[in-house]
């Protein structure tokens, strides 16, 4: 994308960075000539609406925060399928990048980018904002040490996808709240939890929870207590870790009432009369629960107690008690023994039967007993691994992972369990989750160093989408120097969003071109992978010999990339000369009869001429008839030639005929002089008698 514009106003200058969800750009707002960061949602975002619809919605919300602590959202929009958030551009890093290079941070930097955090989130949840992603990478460190809040539009619009899809959330899971891991709605309270936990990472060094999968992290947050912070630095105020424990308490009940009231202790935190204070202990809902006990009136120990047996008030009563005589007591006697012994024989029958029953009942109910409950295995196809894990978690099953490739359930998704749902199994039984890898995946190949055109064809033909973006490199232009994803990741084609690294080639300073000759510049551009051109018109100059470079642009010294074009233009050398060339033409009339003397030797020293005169400087003539002559000279210099004269003139005697002669650099040119028709002369003209 570099190099292209966004709606005709944000130019792409640079490529910044990438996460699972978006590349991040610098550009350049071209109406307000300011640098702006450009956050464009990859192609598997673009094609959910849902996702593309919430993402609008929380955006242009998240544009009404205005806070120092937050980064500005200016503008949101798309461009074909391209669907991108304009922002402040933040020169810096991230908390994530900051923590990294210095470790662990002291107690009052800490407290310090907490107070700036916990500020901004407030000023969000009062406008009803829920971030939902607060995390180390989501959170910006400027020049001046200032902390900045990002991406609140996108954390908010993918509460709606799982943990899983396309692994966007998996950096997020050791920041994420107990009932965020559960499948519940996040809330304010959460937004607490991940503050909390990115303070332990402050402090520390390090995340609480770590594990092999985000599954294992997510029941990690569910199930184990955070991991003390005084193990790790023995010198941390109590006050500190206090507010460690009150914003990471499992239950939200018992964490801070708000985001405010955690601002509020931290402002305070450091103060001395704080630093040894009581630990925090989350209330125990246990030991709060009592027992209603029945409480018995007093009336009603009083009525047991009075109860008595009293004597009967009548006379008849009273006689009865008065003594039988000896025989009738006798017969009683034996009455009652026969009696007693059948009543004895009726006992034992009924224990025995009693007993029989007992044990027959045993035998049947006792193996039941001692067997643990049958439980009815839950529902959990479609559920999300974490949200699946969990609700098996609470029937008490002990849980294994089996990854199966499906073409109908998302990845990270459970298929199904074995034993299926709705089937009875004891208490405690294993049970086999089936979790979703998605289609069928194919280990990615190696494409560094290959052609990035020759990569991306080949990609675009097994049904991947491919990027290519330019990098600085000291390899060759065109190769690609890194990919996404790495060799060997198994992956989707179909879903995969390729981003190739394209180098644009090593660095060039250019050279000083000046004087080369033509082939030296073909050579030299061909050497550097420069495109030449050469210019049609050529200049005169009077050091650079001809065919040699005059000029160049652009100028030495320019930083070049592979591929560049360069433009010379080529000398024709010294420019033209033109000079006087002056030569002596004897003519001598004849004074009296005679004949025109014979050609002198140079010196006009005619022979066998009558009455004649000797010449001077040149070829000689006697005319004894002709008083007059005429002087014709021809030139081939630049701008004439031997069938021309240039030079015409009448003379009466010996005569400097002067005639102008047009040289090219080191060129010379041929004359011929006559008189009266007859060649009396004839020479060469060099470029440097005209210069001298």
């Amino acid at each position: 994308m570099i190099g292209d514009h966004l709606d005709g106003r944000y130019q792409i200058l640079d490529y910044i960075g990438g996460g699972g969800m978006a590349n991040v750009y610098l550009a350049k707002d071209m109406i307000l000539d300011r640098e702006v960061a450009v956050k464009v949602l990859k192609p598997e975002f673009s094609k959910d609406d849902e996702f593309i619809k919430r993402f609008r919605r929380e955006a242009r919300a998240a544009t009404s925060l205005s806070h120092p602590n937050i980064v500005d959202i200016y503008d949101i929009g798309e461009q074909e399928d391209t669907y991108y958030m304009v922002m402040e551009y933040v020169k810096g890093q991230t908390l994530k990048q900051y923590i990294q290079h210095n470790e662990t941070l002291s107690v009052d930097v800490v407290v310090d980018i907490m107070l700036q955090l916990t500020s901004a989130i407030t000023q969000a949840h009062e406008n009803q904002i829920i971030h939902r992603d607060i995390k180390p990478q989501n959170v910006l460190i400027d020049e001046q040490g200032d902390a900045k809040v990002t991406d609140f539009g996108i954390a908010v619009a993918l509460s709606s996808t799982t943990m899983t899809q396309t692994n966007s959330l998996l950096g997020s899971v050791h920041y994420l709240s107990p009932e965020q891991a559960r499948g519940g709605m996040a809330n304010k309270k959460s937004d607490i939890y991940s503050l909390g936990i990115v303070m332990y990472e402050m402090i520390s060094g390090k995340a609480p929870y770590t594990g092999e999968t985000a599954v294992s992290i997510a029941l990690k947050h569910l199930q184990n207590e955070l991991p003390p912070i005084q193990q790790l630095k023995p010198d941390l105020p109590q006050s500190v870790e206090n507010v460690l424990l009150k914003s990471c308490a499992k239950d939200p009940l018992h964490r801070y009432t708000s985001v405010e009231a955690m601002h509020t202790d931290l402002m305070s935190v450091l103060d001395a009369d704080r630093l040894h204070e009581d630990k925090y202990i989350p209330p125990n809902d246990e030991d709060e629960k009592t027992k209603a006990v029945p409480v018995l009136p007093k009336s009603f120990h009083e009525t047991v107690a009075d109860t008595k047996t009293h004597p009967a008030l009548n006379s008849s009563e009273n006689e009865s008690k008065k003594p039988k005589s000896s025989e009738q007591n006798n017969a009683k006697v034996d009455k009652k023994k026969k009696k007693n012994w059948s009543k004895i024989l009726l006992w034992g029958l009924l224990i025995f039967v009693f007993l029989g029953g007992v044990f027959a009942a045993a035998l049947l109910w006792l193996p039941s007993l001692m067997m643990p409950d049958e439980v009815e295995v839950p529902e959990v196809a479609g559920l999300s691994q974490v949200e699946a894990q969990v609700t098996l978690a609470k029937e008490n099953f002990q849980v294994t992972i089996k990854e199966t490739s499906s073409n109908d359930v998302d990845e990270g998704h459970a298929i199904g369990t074995q034993p299926e749902a709705g089937d009875m199994v004891k208490d405690g039984s294993e049970i086999t989750l089936e979790v979703s890898t998605g289609q069928e995946r194919v280990a990615f190949d190696n494409y560094v160093q290959r052609s990035g055109d020759d990569a991306k064809r080949e990609l675009e033909l097994k049904g991947y989408t491919v990027k290519m973006y330019e990098v600085d490199s000291e390899q060759p232009q065109g190769l690609v120097v890194e990919q996404f994803p790495a060799v060997d990741t198994m992956v989707v084609p179909e879903e995969t969003t390729v981003t190739l690294e394209v180098s644009r080639g090593p660095e060039l300073l250019l050279q000083d071109m000046r004087g080369m000759s033509e082939e030296e510049v073909k050579a030299y551009a061909e050497e550097h992978n420069l495109k030449l051109s050469i210019a049609n018109e050529q200049e005169f100059d009077q050091e650079i010999p001809a065919g040699h470079v005059k000029s160049q642009n652009p100028p030495a010294n320019t930083t070049m990339q592979n591929g560049d074009p360069i433009s010379v233009t080529l000398s024709k050398g010294p420019p033209p000369v033109t000079g006087t060339k002056t030569v002596t033409v004897v003519f001598e009339p004849d004074n009296g009869p005679g004949n025109r003397g014979n050609n002198g030797n140079g010196n006009g020293n005619g022979n066998n001429g009558n009455n004649g005169n000797n010449g001077n400087n040149g070829n000689g003539f006697f005319d004894s008839q002709n008083e007059t002559a005429v002087v014709r000279v021809y030139v081939n210099d630049l701008s004439n030639n031997l069938t021309q004269a240039i030079v015409e003139q009448e003379i009466t005697e010996t005569t400097d005929i002067q005639f102008e002669v047009t040289l090219a650099y080191n060129e010379s040119a041929e004359y011929r002089i006559t008189l009266d028709g007859e060649a009396v002369d004839t020479g060469t003209v060099t470029y440097d008698e005209l210069t001298n």
